[in-house]
């Protein structure tokens, strides 16, 4: 009997969409979004906007005292968390010359993975849900007001109030690190539910933090339905919804505001003459997203954003090209979901992000685990940069926009052909600085291994 998928055999749907069937093969793929709209026109539709970026941006200001002292490590930025942007010029032309393909403009790299507390793009989103909840209760209360310094957040009686409190989180690993960490420090009870995928050092230091992990033997999907189903059966518990929540998603957009001072004072334009693209690691598409959101919402049709995802877990690709979203899966078309990039190992693209997203991004890109380690041991020999393998997901984006028909095709349907030179490409490095010294030598080695093949 044929497999169906919905109301559809696969066969009828690899006849509607094409494309599924190179995804099947597990082969790359560059994809651009003919659904792509005008940003006027797209955030008519949306029900965020600037105003709950900023409303963000300032729960984070008022948290940042309490941060700079809880974490040592940020008492130098006052409690900000923000991580690097650096221009990587012998990386690009380290891909040139591997590739053949020259690259207009110049490229930089977004270093989340030097984000302070837990060392990836999730402290970011994950870190402000955590801190909005803590607000939310105290505030209620009557224990802290909006206008008090929220350094006082560190002393004991507000630890004591907060272990009445229970947080989950279903994690493939960077997520729950970040959530974790935060949740404990504030004084909650903490429970990661994680996928078979998540990396053994992580669950070690989550457990070493006193955070209590469950483990399962399914993937990602697996353990945020049952860490949601667990939490909703106790009323103490606050459950850290990644494939759903507007919380982490707005956390993750505060970025943008960030960047465009860091572009400012590195003299970088962002116009219609002088675009930005920026290539995101995706997952199930909560942090990638609401970083687009934020750039779209600043720069408007002079930004253009893209996912990328793994060969074996190219959800949100699947899940915007046919329009169904998270109503498909990965494993319904016989891809197995497995990966070396344990924080992109999801089957099912975000209910959330799927849709709205789809009118704002210019496209996504599927990326194989072997050309993930070679970037890997390349960005660390030309640039003394280390990340783990799912941060170099992006890295090829320029390379596909200027090497393939379909990328020449968006620059010409954009008016950008010939003003290559302007360009500003930023890759966002979304994790690696907290990989242990022998895990990351593991990783550098088998890249170099891969580049003598």
């Amino acid at each position: 009997m044929e497999n169906m998928i919905l109301t559809m055999t696969e066969d009828e749907w690899v006849k509607k969409y094409p494309l599924i069937r190179s995804l099947q093969n597990l082969q790359e793929c560059f994809w651009i979004n003919d659904k792509k709209e005008p940003f006027d026109s797209a955030v008519k539709k949306c029900a965020l906007g600037m105003h709950d970026i900023e409303d963000a941006s300032d729960r984070l200001t008022r948290f940042a005292p309490y941060i700079a002292k809880a974490f040592a490590q940020t008492a130098a930025s006052g409690g900000i968390l923000e991580s690097p942007l650096r221009e990587i010029p012998h990386m690009k032309r380290a891909l040139e010359e591997r590739s053949g393909v020259a690259i207009g403009g110049r490229m930089l790299l977004k270093c989340d993975s030097e984000l302070p507390i837990s060392g990836s793009i999730k402290a970011r989103g994950g870190i402000y849900e955590v801190l909005k909840h803590a607000e939310e209760l105290a505030v209620e209360h009557k224990l802290l007001s909006y206008t008090d310094d929220y350094a006082c957040l560190a002393q004991p009686r507000f630890r004591d109030f907060f272990s009445q409190y229970k947080i989950a989180v279903g994690s493939t690993g960077n997520l729950g690190l970040s959530i974790g960490i935060m949740s404990a420090k504030l004084g909650f009870h903490v429970t990661v539910h994680m996928s078979a995928d998540a990396r053994q050092w992580k669950k070690d230091m989550l457990r070493g933090l006193g955070v209590h992990v469950i483990e399962y033997e399914n993937d990602y999907s697996k353990a945020v339905a049952e860490g949601r189903r667990q939490a909703e059966a106790d009323p103490y518990c606050y459950f850290i919804d990644d494939e759903n929540s507007k919380d982490l998603f707005l956390g993750y957009t505060v970025a943008a505001l960030r960047l465009k001072k860091q572009l400012e004072q590195m003299q970088i334009t962002v116009d219609q003459a002088h675009p930005l693209f920026v290539y995101l690691p995706c997952g199930v598409g909560g942090g990638p997203g609401g970083v687009a959101f934020g750039i779209k919402s600043i720069y408007g049709d002079a930004a253009h954003c893209f996912f990328a995802e793994p060969t074996h877990s190219p959800c949100m690709l699947l899940g915007m090209y046919t329009g169904y979203y998270d109503r498909v899966s990965v494993q319904d078309f016989g891809i197995d979901n497995r990966t070396a990039a344990d924080g992109l190992a999801v089957g099912r693209c975000s209910h959330l992000v799927g849709p709205m997203m789809h009118p704002f991004m210019s496209g996504a890109m599927s990326v194989c685990d072997e050309r993930m380690y070679r970037l890997l041991a390349m960005m660390a020999d030309t640039e003394q940069i280390r990340l783990e393998p799912s941060a170099l997901a992006g890295v090829p984006g320029a390379v596909n926009l200027f090497g393939t028909n379909a990328g020449m095709d968006y620059l010409k349907r954009e008016g950008l052909s010939a003003s290559a030179d302007h360009f500003t490409h930023i890759v966002w490095a979304t994790g690696g600085s907290m990989v242990p010294d022998d895990v990351m030598r593991a990783y550098y080695e088998k890249g170099k291994a891969l580049q003598s093949l």
